[in-house]
């Protein structure tokens, strides 16, 4: 609104929605992040202690003022490429619960982001929640900056490790979060190989904090890294 992208008639509050602040551990080893929870309170709430790749993603956001105020369901419904939480969220498996007067549904979140500022959420759907998947065996979130530390990253790399199976999301690199699954089946013992190859697929843009030749220089060392040390 600020810059002038939208002018709304009208504003709404979620605030005072009883049960969109909650963060607690469900079903099944599940967590369930409300959509109004901030992510200081992500970073910092005693449920959240069974998924410290998560508690870091999130407190690598920006500065505490930042993450005060920020919310799980606002940068998500958002959609902004040049944020933390969508790589690490979709890595592990998260899922975003809409809900609207006719019903609920889940979506993950390749499913949800669709590009710069675009999501699958219809008119009158809400962005209720969002579910994780217990912690997997072996997670790392690594955020390079080409700034500044409280800047948004330029790459955002999250790698999970359940078993043999690997999953790799690269965020912050093009209008959504990017994952190659034939590229991930080679295994984690094949780091610096999986670390080229996403370097070469992904498609980056260009911004103020890198051109695209230099995010895919840094895509290939910083997935080869994250793949390192999940193996």
């Amino acid at each position: 609104m600020n810059q002038g992208f939208i002018d709304p008639d009208v504003l709404l509050s979620l605030g005072a929605v009883d049960g969109l602040g909650r963060i607690e551990a469900g079903d099944g080893g599940e967590l369930r992040l409300g959509a109004m929870a901030t992510h200081r309170a992500v970073e910092r709430a005693p449920a959240t202690a069974a998924w410290p790749v998560l508690r870091r993603a999130f407190s690598l956001v920006a500065s505490p003022r930042v993450r005060n105020v920020a919310t799980v369901g606002g940068v998500l419904a958002d959609a902004d490429y040049a944020s933390d939480p969508p790589a690490v969220l979709s890595a592990l498996g998260a899922r975003a619960v809409l809900r609207s007067a006719s019903g609920e549904r889940e979506v993950g979140i390749g499913e949800l982001i669709r590009g710069y500022y675009e999501t699958c959420i219809a008119p009158d759907e809400l962005l209720v929640e969002v579910r994780v998947p217990p912690q997997p065996e072996a997670a790392v979130y690594r955020k390079f900056r080409s700034r500044s530390c409280e800047d948004r990253p330029c790459v955002a790399v999250a790698a999970v490790r359940d078993g043999d199976a690997l999953r790799v999301v690269v965020g912050a690199v093009a209008e959504t979060p990017q994952h190659f699954p034939d590229v991930c089946a080679l295994g984690a013992g094949r780091a610096a190989e999986i670390g080229a190859a996403y370097g070469e697929r992904i498609e980056p843009i260009a911004d103020a904090r890198g051109s695209a030749a230099y995010r895919r220089r840094v895509t290939a060392v910083e997935v080869r890294r994250a793949v390192e040390a999940v193996a």
